[in-house]
């Protein structure tokens, strides 16, 4: 995997939060501003283009970029814990050309640490982190069995899609769904939908490099 693997990620997840937005605004009009498809549709189309205009920067460079785009121009709590969590990813890699499975791993356990950091939240809090863990708990320990890693990342994109499901009956312990109490139980959180979608979005993007 290389700079171009990270360039056809951002364009996967700019694809579907496009197809996904109206969505998405609705999961957040449920139980926040409502604005969530919006925001990651204008963020991931400000991506890709940040990133035709880079001129041949390596993998972990490009997440930065990808990251400080985010924060620029994404409101709400995505842009910033999305914003960092790349940033924190692309750090990893530094300048190195390409990197392997084990490297991604430690791609996005850095940018799931960098969420629970920023949001102090936890697997059951109904957030993004109930999709991204499971995601990067998955993709180590199949990597680790020895699974390929078309295969491993296939089942760390299921595992972000059960996750984002797990979060219907859970009532919000952070962001703006907290203030809802029980009235937040019974509805899909809208941060770990999109967080299943970016992941899904680097499932096929690794596909498409292998």
């Amino acid at each position: 995997m290389d700079a171009a693997t990270i360039t056809s990620w951002m364009r996967e997840i700019d694809i579907a939060v496009r197809a996904e937005r109206d969505h998405l605004v609705q999961l957040d009009a449920a139980i926040g501003d409502g604005d969530h498809g919006t925001n990651m549709v204008r963020g991931f189309e400000a991506v890709v283009q940040a990133l035709d205009s880079d001129g041949g920067s390596p993998p972990g460079k490009l997440l930065i970029l990808a990251g400080r785009t985010l924060v620029s121009t994404v409101g709400g709590a995505s842009g910033p814990l999305w914003g960092s969590a790349l940033r924190s990813g692309g750090r990893v890699l530094g300048d190195q050309a390409t990197f392997d499975g084990m490297e991604l791993v430690e791609v996005l356990a850095a940018a799931l640490a960098s969420v629970k950091d920023l949001g102090t939240a936890a697997v059951g809090d109904k957030t993004m982190v109930d999709a991204l863990e499971p995601a990067v708990d998955t993709l180590r320990s199949r990597l680790a069995d020895g699974v390929s890693l078309d295969d491993a990342i296939d089942e760390a994109a299921g595992a972000a899609e059960a996750g984002m499901r797990s979060t219907i009956p859970l009532q919000a312990r952070k962001g703006r769904a907290s203030y809802l109490g029980e009235r937040s139980v019974g509805h899909q959180d809208p941060g770990a939908t999109s967080t299943a979608l970016i992941i899904r979005a680097l499932q096929k993007a690794v596909t498409k490099d292998s």
